[in-house]
């Protein structure tokens, strides 16, 4: 079993960089990848781990680019040292420090008293990304859950507006591709696009260096998956597969290895060769 989309603590996920690879060797996945959202200061932490439970390690990231909430580009064999890729971050984690301290007034001001106090509190100290603000707000009781506070909170215009800056698709992609990556583009059935604007959008992503996309995921039906691996085909992209997993109280119905409800589990049989293509790659890519 593999899975190539995971997150930890390092980002927005739930388990630390070593639970989330002992979560993934117990659940029998034998190849994962951690790809923390504009991070990679987890991977060094997860490749041990991995080492010591003989758990085939992939370095990962993924970076949010302009373009759309969802547009995300997943970076796969990126090097841990990257001094670019550290930098990035480090603007990152100031520009999300100053949306958490913008969300905390939005809700202030229409009357939720959350906290940084509160937020801390509820996730053990851990980071404080959207997620994590969600948690708080169930803990509250302002939502019933992470979901219904995203729906009833963080996705609509007044708080979506504190939204912090991101590269461009053309710079997310450069950075991975100096970094030694491969770019692949994350989970493109929450792009919401109709046929030909997907593929224009491929396109353009392609002639930044796009190489792969994730056809196998989480919450793409059989059909779905169908359809966006005859699109890889026919652009000479590589497939990935990927559960998005972030942790049982962030994303509950997301399990690593299996997806929803076992929505992968179906495409299990892909598996080696996702892997493989995928080694070979990012091979060629170093080379």
């Amino acid at each position: 079993m593999i899975d190539l989309h995971l997150h930890s603590t390092c980002s927005d996920g739930q388990d630390t960089p070593e639970e989330l690879v002992q979560r993934c060797f117990n659940t029998g996945i034998t190849t994962m990848a951690l790809t923390d959202h504009d991070t990679i200061n987890g991977l060094t932490r997860a490749k041990g781990a991995a080492e010591r439970l003989d758990v085939e390690f992939i370095n990962g990231i993924e970076i949010s680019v302009q373009g759309g909430r969802e547009l995300h580009i997943l970076g796969y064999g990126v090097d841990e040292n990257s001094q670019e890729l550290k930098k990035f971050y480090e603007d990152n984690r100031i520009h999300r420090i100053e949306r958490r301290d913008r969300l905390i007034k939005l809700f202030n001001r229409a009357g939720i008293p959350i906290t940084l106090e509160k937020i801390c509190e509820v996730n053990d100290g851990k980071s404080t990304g959207r997620p994590h603000i969600a948690r708080t707000l169930v803990e509250m009781e302002y939502a019933h859950d992470v979901q219904d506070a995203f729906d009833r909170y963080l996705r609509q215009p007044e708080y979506y507006c504190a939204e912090r800056p991101k590269p461009t698709a053309c710079d997310g992609i450069g950075m991975i591709v100096r970094a030694g990556g491969l770019p692949v583009l994350a989970h493109p059935y929450l792009l919401g696009l109709d046929d030909n604007a997907l593929r224009r959008l491929i396109k353009k992503l392609m002639s930044y260096g796009l190489q792969g996309m994730e056809c196998y995921y989480s919450k793409h039906t059989p059909e779905a998956s169908r359809y966006y691996r005859g699109i890889a085909d026919e652009y000479g992209l590589i497939s990935t597969l990927g559960s998005d997993y972030h942790g049982p109280d962030i994303k509950p119905e997301i399990q690593p290895g299996t997806g929803c409800d076992g929505s992968l589990e179906r495409f299990a049989c892909f598996g080696e060769e996702i892997k493989e293509k995928l080694l070979q790659k990012i091979k060629e890519f170093h080379k």
